[in-house]
């Protein structure tokens, strides 16, 4: 009779979206060396199975999926599967997304209707399609990447922001709810870190500005970048203690406490980032 519980993590089960590359990529191998079986979905669908190949072990199998997450019926096919395959679905990674840069007034309809499809509706299709396996089980974890930006005001990569605020909002909710039916949730807020979403936006992303990637990457290092090696490390740990808003690096939680103490305070800090950024983008 299979248990009841969820397994952390040796011997579980774990989609990751967007496992292709970044983030994505570092947690899917981080679960694999845990001993968890893992499943890739990526859009990047000869990339995913690459990266399948290279990350699987003897102990821990590694399956790899194209697959768009805006498409609600091909990500229900991809837990519907993996869970008859394995018996089980443990965790849920959401973590497809994209990267987009811009002043509000540069954002067309097409770019907010592109943000708001990969970063928010994609992943409420991932919780859409795990969440009631998860309910019938009587376990599972679903973990939502977010950003800083979903917990504090960025400017200057609005449509950005506004989709990582609303998973934010998604994932505090449905902690709540789906604590009474044994299932946990996690929403993942990383800072920077050192993947082609800086740049550009990633492959799929893109940035609004009239500037070279060199640039903007020279304008993130004042945010002092992780690997996103170390950004898998330390979220494992804490979808292990089951925390609830995972903030990575810990420094950025001082950030965040000031804007909730004051979001005047935090207002005003946006403010004057926003301002040197452009004066840096006027000089380059």
């Amino acid at each position: 009779m299979q248990e009841k519980t969820i397994r952390t993590f040796h011997g579980a089960t774990a989609i990751v979206t967007g496992g292709a590359s970044g983030i994505g990529r570092s947690l899917a191998k981080a679960l694999v060396d845990k001993g968890c079986e893992v499943i890739i979905g990526d859009l990047q669908g000869d990339l995913a199975r690459k990266v399948a190949e290279e990350i699987s072990t003897p102990k821990a199998s590694v399956h790899a999926v194209e697959l768009d997450t805006r498409d609600f019926h091909a990500m229900e096919r991809l837990v519907q599967n993996t869970v008859a395959r394995s018996g089980r679905l443990d965790y849920m990674f959401n973590n497809a997304g994209i990267g987009m840069g811009g002043d509000a007034i540069s954002h067309s309809s097409e770019d907010w209707q592109n943000i708001i499809s990969i970063n928010l509706c994609g992943l409420i299709n991932g919780v859409l399609s795990a969440y009631p396996v998860m309910v019938r089980q009587g376990f599972g974890h679903i973990v939502n990447t977010a950003s800083i930006a979903g917990i504090i005001p960025f400017a200057g990569m609005i449509g950005y922001t506004t989709a990582k605020h609303a998973v934010i909002g998604l994932s505090q909710s449905l902690r709540v709810e789906a604590a009474f039916s044994g299932v946990r949730v996690s929403v993942l807020c990383p800072g920077a870190v050192r993947t082609s979403i800086l740049a550009d936006g990633g492959k799929f992303g893109r940035i609004l500005y009239d500037v070279k990637s060199e640039k903007v990457l020279s304008m993130w290092e004042k945010f002092r970048p992780m690997e996103p090696d170390e950004v898998a490390s330390k979220a494992l740990k804490a979808v292990a203690k089951n925390t609830a808003i995972i903030v990575i690096p810990s420094w950025w939680k001082l950030v965040w406490g000031m804007h909730r103490l004051s979001p005047t305070l935090g207002m005003g800090l946006c403010r004057r980032t926003f301002v040197k950024m452009h004066e840096e983008l006027e000089r380059s």
